[in-house]
């Protein structure tokens, strides 16, 4: 594995393109140093213990024993919306790449993945785009719309809606109260487990502030802590250090013991997290996901959020770890190598950890005059009802320091053939449409601010001409198209035409960031990869 990672790293040098707003990832983090005598580190029916007792004391909780296997749970791919009956779009944002890691994995295996597995929005919000910089805090994200001719369909036309978040001096961040819930079960003993938690978390803790504490809780047959908080950065990674991987999975006891001690250590004003590592195996106790949420969102509306880290083969949850993120206003990923640990521990840690705005909901409404039918490429499991948009008690996605999210429409104009042929009834649009026919379509974003309870508007129109005038996408334009072309074709969505990989390799274009090449890579291979070679699920 070591002489994969500096191949990676060496190619990262020669690949920076030298743009501000795509982040190179530098090295992954060397392994933790290596401290004078470990402390051996037990899990007991009480808690974890060290040899060396100390004062700080969490009750224990112990739960019964039930087996587990790897789990998706994707949703058909978006339905094709007439303008004329279903004109409004109304969607929760979404900031998790999970589902591209998780695709990657499947790929450098030679397979291509479960189609449940694919999130196309999480595959275009992996990477970064040329957005506009918000120009102050007083509106925490900018909102950047444009249009070009869909590359796989000569009647449609492609919108994307990108928004871009401000970024935090590393002295305005917070303090942050971090808790790192660790699955050190037996099913966590394989080197792309344990080994991998231990790298990732010992990157983040070389990240703290002189303000910031670190808990560390671990599960197996039981759960228990391990390091009481600190910032020690030593501490950490030495009782990190001392862990090893046996026993059962008391998932759900390990996150009822974790929200415990982010709650004793609650920092009024800054960052309650907790931080789950695990393969998802929830096989002992709460392992039902009703009840699983219902603790999470408890603990959401305290002030406490959850961000899921996701690991390994086999036996991996996804359908809990994505679901139990959203419902705890975190995010969440998947981490199949040192590099993306450091990419998201390292590299995106503000964005990860530092929300700048909360319940990020977006609307569009389509004017049936400009736009005949529409649908919005990926995001099936965050629509949300078009009353849900105002109002403020409907929980939405996150935005942290820096986050762009990325959304893409697909439409096709009033006049041309669409995917629907006409119908013999159907009234023409109402005059209303037909009297604002300049503007094709209304962008509406909701959001609070981290602290705030009262939802703000930000409202912008798309011009009908930016249709008419629109030409192929270019630039960065285009590789996003690419990337949601990719992941509609890894998911078969039937309306991608003719389009194949070969053609997504062709419109994404010579790349010099190192991300994007990687992604040329994946898209070759999900190219040569057979349909009977499909795994997992």
């Amino acid at each position: 594995m070591g002489s994969v990672v500096f191949a990676h790293v060496g190619l990262l040098a020669a690949c920076s393109d030298g743009s501000d707003d795509v982040a190179i990832a530098p090295p992954p983090p060397p392994p933790p140093p290596a401290m004078a005598s470990p402390q051996k580190v037990v899990v007991t029916g009480s808690r974890a213990m060290m040899e060396s007792a100390d004062a700080y004391y969490a009750p224990p909780v112990m739960v019964p024993q039930d087996p587990g296997r790897e789990r998706y749970d994707g949703e058909e791919v978006s339905p094709v919306k007439l303008t004329n009956a279903e004109p409004v779009s109304t969607f929760s944002v979404d900031v998790d790449t999970g589902a591209y890691a998780n695709t990657r994995r499947f790929l450098r295996q030679g397979n291509l993945p479960p189609r449940d597995a694919v999130r196309t929005e999480e595959l275009v919000n992996y990477f970064r785009y040329d957005y506009d910089r918000p120009s102050d805090k007083s509106t925490p994200f900018t909102t950047n719309i444009d249009v070009a001719r869909t590359p796989w369909n000569d009647d449609t036309y492609l919108m994307r809606v990108g928004l871009r978040g401000y970024d935090i001096a590393r002295e305005e961040r917070p303090a942050a109260n971090l808790v790192f819930l660790m699955d050190v079960s037996g099913s966590m003993g394989q080197a792309d487990k344990l080994p991998l938690v231990k790298t990732a978390l010992s990157g983040l803790a070389g990240e703290l502030g002189e303000n910031d504490r670190v808990s560390i809780v671990v599960y197996a047959g039981a759960a228990g802590l391990v390091l009481e908080p600190t910032n020690s950065t030593a501490k950490i990674r030495r009782a990190l250090d001392s862990l090893n991987a046996g026993g059962s999975t008391a998932g759900g006891a390990g996150i009822q013991l974790a929200y415990n001690i982010a709650e004793d250590n609650f920092i009024e004003g800054g960052v309650n997290r907790v931080i789950l590592a695990t393969d998802g195996d929830f096989n002992v106790g709460l392992s039902d996901r009703d009840a699983l949420v219902e603790m999470v969102e408890k603990n959401r509306d305290r002030g406490i959020t959850l961000t899921t880290l996701g690991f390994g083969t086999g036996n991996y949850n996804e359908a809990l770890m994505e679901q139990i993120a959203n419902h705890g206003n975190g995010n969440y990923a998947y981490i199949d190598s040192a590099l993306e640990a450091k990419k998201v521990l390292g590299d995106e840690m503000s964005s990860t950890l530092f929300t700048i705005a909360k319940d990020v909901k977006i609307q569009v409404e389509f004017n049936p005059a400009v736009i005949s039918q529409y649908r919005l490429v990926g995001y099936e499991n965050r629509a949300l009802r078009e009353e849900d948009f105002d109002n403020d008690k409907v929980d939405a996605g996150d935005i942290g320091a820096g986050h762009q999210v990325t959304a893409i429409y697909e439409v096709v104009p009033t006049g041309t053939k669409g995917w629907i042929a006409p119908r013999r009834y159907e009234d023409q649009p109402a005059r209303a449409a037909t009297d604002r026919i300049v503007e094709a379509a209304n962008v509406k974003l909701r959001y609070k601010l981290p602290t705030g309870s009262r939802s703000r508007l930000i409202e912008k129109q798309v011009m009908a001409d930016a249709f008419t005038s629109a030409r192929a996408p270019r630039g960065d334009f285009a590789f996003a198209a690419a990337v949601a072309a990719y992941g509609q074709l890894l998911r078969g969505d039937e309306l991608m035409m003719d389009f194949s990989h070969d053609d997504v390799g062709t419109l994404a274009g010579r790349q010099a960031n190192f991300w994007r090449q990687e992604f040329l890579e994946l898209n070759a291979l999900a190219g040569a990869a057979s349909s009977s070679a499909r795994g997992g699920g």
